[in-house]
C-alpha cells in the first residue's frame, strides 16, 4: 500500500522487466558466444582437413613421380650365366680392389624394402635393385659398378662397405661335397658331387597314373589312388636320400613335392628326359647365375 503510495510498486515492476531483459540479453550473449566459438571450431577443422587434404595431395603427386620415374629406369642388361662366364665375372669382382669402405656389398632379400644402406647407395635405382631380389647388390661409392647377382646358394642377408666385393664362390658355383637330387612325382634321380664331378649316381622311376581316362575308375578313386603312389614314391625318395654319404644337400623339381624335404637350397626346375639327362638338366639349370646391370 505504501509502495504503491510513494510510486515505488511501478519502479519494482521495471526493475523487475529489466532484470529479465538483462537475463535474456545475457542468455542470447552466451548464445552468440557459443555459435562463435562453434563456428570457430568448424573453421580451424576445416582449415585442418584442408591441410591434411594438400598434404596427401603432395604425397600421391610424389608417389605418382616416383612411379613414373621407376618406370622409365629399365636395367641396363641382363644376361644368364653359367660355367666359364659365370667364372670370368666372379674373378673380375675378386680383382676389383678400392679404397676402404669404397665398395658395398649387400644380400638382399626378395620381400620388403631394401635396408637403408643398400637404398642410400643406389639411389633412384634402389627400384631396379628391388626388382632384382633376391639378389646380391654390389655398387662402388664412384658409382662405375653397379650390378646384381641372382645367388643359387643365397647366404643371409647382410651389408657391407669394404674395400673389395664381399662374395663366396661357393653361393654360385658347385664346391666341395654334395648331394643334388632331382624330384618329380614319377621320377628321383641323385647325385653324389665333389665340386662339379659326379662321384655316384642314383635314380628310379614310379609307375604314377597320369591323366584320368573314361572308363574303368571313377575320378575320386582315380585321384586317391594317384595320391597314394606319389605318397609312396615320396617316401622311396626320402628313404634314397636318407641313404646319402655328404651332409650338404639341394633338392630340385616339381614345386609341389619340394616342401617334402629338407636342404640347405630347394628350386623348381623343368627337367625333362631319361633320368641321367633330367639330373644333369636340372644340375646345369641350377648352377645358373642371372646377372643384372643397373
Amino acid at each position: 500500500m505504501l509502495d504503491e503510495l510513494l510510486g515505488r510498486a511501478e519502479l519494482k515492476d521495471r526493475i523487475a522487466e529489466l532484470e529479465d531483459e538483462r537475463e535474456n540479453l545475457k542468455a542470447r550473449f552466451e548464445a552468440e558466444a557459443e555459435r562463435r566459438r562453434e563456428a570457430t571450431r568448424k573453421k580451424q577443422d576445416a582449415e585442418e582437413r584442408e591441410n591434411r587434404l594438400e598434404d596427401r595431395i603432395e604425397d600421391l603427386e610424389g608417389q605418382i613421380e616416383r612411379t613414373e620415374k621407376e618406370r622409365e629406369l629399365e636395367f641396363r642388361g641382363v644376361e644368364t650365366v653359367r660355367e666359364k662366364r659365370l667364372r670370368e665375372i666372379l674373378s673380375r669382382l675378386d680383382s676389383l680392389q678400392t679404397n676402404e669402405e669404397g665398395v658395398l656389398t649387400a644380400m638382399v632379400e626378395g620381400d620388403g624394402e631394401p635396408p637403408e644402406a643398400v637404398r642410400e647407395a643406389f639411389c633412384e635405382r634402389t627400384s631396379l635393385v628391388s626388382r632384382a631380389a633376391p639378389c646380391l647388390a654390389v655398387t662402388d661409392d664412384a658409382g662405375l659398378l653397379s650390378i646384381a647377382l641372382k645367388a643359387p646358394l643365397s647366404p643371409e642377408p647382410f651389408v657391407t662397405w669394404s674395400d673389395r666385393v664381399e662374395l663366396d664362390r661357393g653361393w654360385f658355383l658347385p664346391e666341395g661335397e654334395f648331394a643334388f637330387a632331382l624330384v618329380r612325382s614319377d621320377l628321383f634321380a641323385m647325385g653324389e658331387f665333389s665340386g662339379t664331378d659326379r662321384e655316384s649316381f642314383t635314380a628310379f622311376e614310379s609307375d604314377v597314373k597320369g591323366d584320368h581316362s573314361k572308363g574303368g575308375f571313377s575320378q575320386g578313386r582315380f585321384e586317391r589312388r594317384r595320391d597314394n603312389q606319389i605318397a609312396a614314391h615320396i617316401e622311396k625318395c626320402k628313404e634314397a636320400i636318407g641313404n646319402r654319404e655328404s651332409n650338404r644337400l639341394i633338392v630340385v623339381g616339381q614345386r609341389t613335392l619340394l616342401k617334402e624335404f629338407d636342404a640347405m637350397a630347394k628350386r623348381a626346375v623343368d627337367a625333362t628326359g631319361d633320368p641321367e639327362q633330367a639330373l644333369e638338366s636340372a644340375f646345369r639349370e641350377f648352377f645358373t647365375t642371372r646377372l643384372y646391370r643397373m
